[in-house]
């Protein structure tokens, strides 16, 4: 068996980075369940030179082991222990852009992009398609999009990437960025942008780009889209056909600086009336053998009524480790927690 230990990328978010060591642990457990084999054994800590490293012991990690966790959301480096000695590995991923795409962008309230990699991983580990994760372009939902973090980590990957969001100017914020953002990279693009009419009434804006990484995918219609629709996410089955999506990824709204709305009830600061209305609505747009993954602040739902709520929708709550493991402290006000389910195939 050889030994490994993992470097953990420096986060700017002190508070989780406290929680950094824990998640990673996690995570790479998911990891191993879904497509490594179940062949790490011996998940852990050490500390070299007062800096923490997450160990694990394996008998042969392989090309493919390390491209796989070459895309864990804090992985900053990967070491074979030697004895006193670290070798480093090579390691490869899934990115396929700049990361300005993920950092560059900053704003209040903006979830940490650590986490928003860690949530979609997770997600797509859940489901019937995992073992596909480096090959596969994945369709991802996020119905409450904001301004874009879980997109553009999903355009990073080289999936597909479609979101809602009832905000007009968190939708056209994300809208003027991305646009410039491909502009600025040159990346090979056609976009269309504005306003989607039925009857004559304007019921809502959207933006559509295809996209490419370089000149010759384009060329050869090997296109990404991205597609978000300012809308409420309760609407999304106006915009998106149903069972068109592997993967739907949110983060609710954490009830604290801002509130979920609802049909019913108007502004509220708890995301169960949200969760309660919508999740039957993302269900139905997520394809059969799809996951999709939910954080939101345990101080305002508790986890027990979440998983309800998903199983009222149609789907399986993963209960299994490490996805009861994820539970991390953001601020005073708000203890982040994900929940993971599968719609059965």
């Amino acid at each position: 068996m050889a030994l490994y230990a993992l470097l953990i990328l420096p986060s700017t978010n002190r508070v989780y980075a406290d929680s950094a060591v824990e998640l990673t642990k996690a995570e790479l457990l998911a990891f191993d369940r879904a497509v490594l084999g179940g062949r790490l054994e011996n998940i852990g800590t050490r500390e070299v030179a007062g800096v923490p490293y997450v160990t694990f012991e394996v008998d042969e990690l392989g090309e493919r082991g390390a491209a796989l966790l070459g895309n864990l959301s804090s992985v900053y480096a990967l070491f074979e222990v030697v004895g006193e000695m670290l070798r480093p590995v090579g390691l490869t991923n899934l990115d396929r852009f700049d990361d300005d795409l993920i950092t560059i962008l900053k704003y209040q309230g903006k979830t940490n992009e650590q986490f928003t990699k860690l949530l979609l991983n997770v997600t797509l580990l859940a489901s019937a398609h995992a073992g596909e994760m480096l090959e596969r372009r994945f369709r991802v939902l996020d119905p409450l999009c904001g301004r874009g973090t879980t997109l553009n980590q999903a355009l990073m990957y080289g999936f597909d990437a479609a979101g809602v969001d009832r905000d007009q100017k968190d939708f056209e914020a994300y809208a003027a960025f991305i646009q410039t953002w491909l502009k600025r990279k040159r990346v090979k693009h056609k976009a269309e942008f504005g306003p989607v009419r039925r009857e004559r009434q304007v019921v809502a804006k959207r933006l559509r780009i295809e996209l490419a990484a370089d000149r010759d995918e384009y060329k050869a219609k090997s296109t990404q889209l991205l597609d978000v629709v300012n809308a409420d996410t309760v609407r999304s089955g106006e915009f998106f056909k149903e069972s068109s999506f592997d993967l739907v990824v949110t983060d609710l709204p954490y009830g604290v600086q801002h509130g979920s709305r609802t049909t019913g009830k108007g502004l509220v600061r708890s995301p169960e009336d949200l969760l309660a209305e919508a999740a039957p609505v993302w269900a139905r747009l997520l394809r059969p053998g799809g996951a999709m993954g939910v954080a939101w602040n345990t101080f305002v739902a508790k986890r027990e009524l979440a998983a309800g709520l998903l199983a009222d929708a149609g789907l399986e709550v993963v209960e299994e480790a490490p996805y009861e493991s994820f539970r991390h402290r953001v601020d005073q006000a708000i203890l982040r927690d994900v929940i993971v389910a599968r719609k059965p195939l």
